[in-house]
């Protein structure tokens, strides 16, 4: 089997088993483990998959720039902003996160709840405008352009003065055996804090993430209480996340 072959293969593995393993592939194609660690090390400098011990799992596609991540599953993270949106009830204190998920959660809060809103992404900030009954505290710190939010020590010191009742955090990769990821350490630092400072933990969950690994752990599975998914998506997360602890929180379809 030639090179080109091999990682053709290999990618159709990842996208049917979500991991593959360097020795049971060896052995399944004849050739030798270094070879195959050849491959994967090419396919991961070509941005195509993440290498982990052993072998590899797919690579998170939503590691791209916040204005063109906009547009990825739109209809999907509509309906888990909305859904999350109606998690959030009178008197709460939550924390937001950024990112696009976080954006329509935010666009669907109603305007006439009263509750307190931390978050660090100006972009949640902005939706938040219009709504007169909600109190918004802004988290400052240095500017993480890639995502469009607050990062770095100040941020996590700024969050030590909070104890929400509920955090909602973005993620770039969802994966079983490799957790909750994302692509920027500073960035998964803020989260994990958040995480820590919470009374619960939610977790936007839009179904292009689900089996895959981005650089950063935010957290274990075990570390947070909830995943938002979409209707369609639950059948797949279930499969997925269902044995870990995490309450899966599947969300009504849009009428």
């Amino acid at each position: 089997m030639l090179s080109h072959e091999r990682k053709t293969h290999l990618l159709s593995l990842l996208a049917t088993q979500g991991r593959l393993v360097a020795r049971d592939v060896s052995r399944d194609l004849g050739v030798s483990e270094d070879t195959i660690r050849r491959d994967l090390r090419e396919l991961a400098k070509e941005g195509r998959l993440k290498r982990v011990h052993g072998g590899a799992v797919p690579v998170a596609p939503a590691n791209a720039p916040f204005p063109r991540r906009i547009g990825l599953a739109t209809p999907e993270k509509i309906e888990i902003g909305r859904h999350a949106a109606a998690m959030v009830e009178p008197g709460h204190v939550v924390f937001i996160d950024g990112g696009t998920t976080a954006l329509q959660l935010a666009r669907h809060l109603p305007h006439a709840l009263n509750a307190t809103v931390i978050t660090h992404s100006p972009n949640v900030v902005m939706e938040l405008l219009n709504h007169t009954h909600l109190e918004v505290e802004i988290v400052g710190g240095r500017l993480l352009r890639h995502s469009i939010v607050t990062s770095g020590a100040a941020t996590i010191e700024w969050l030590d003065r909070y104890r929400p009742d509920l955090c909602f955090i973005g993620a770039t990769g969802l994966h079983p055996d490799e957790g909750i990821t994302t692509g920027d350490s500073e960035d998964a630092a803020v989260k994990r804090a958040v995480i820590a400072r919470s009374g619960a933990a939610v977790i936007l969950g839009s179904s292009e993430k689900f089996g895959t690994v981005a650089a950063c752990e935010i957290a274990r599975w075990a570390e947070v209480d909830g995943l938002v998914v979409s209707g369609k998506a639950a059948p797949r997360a279930t499969e997925l996340f269902g044995h870990l602890g995490c309450e899966i929180h599947v969300s009504d379809r849009p009428g």
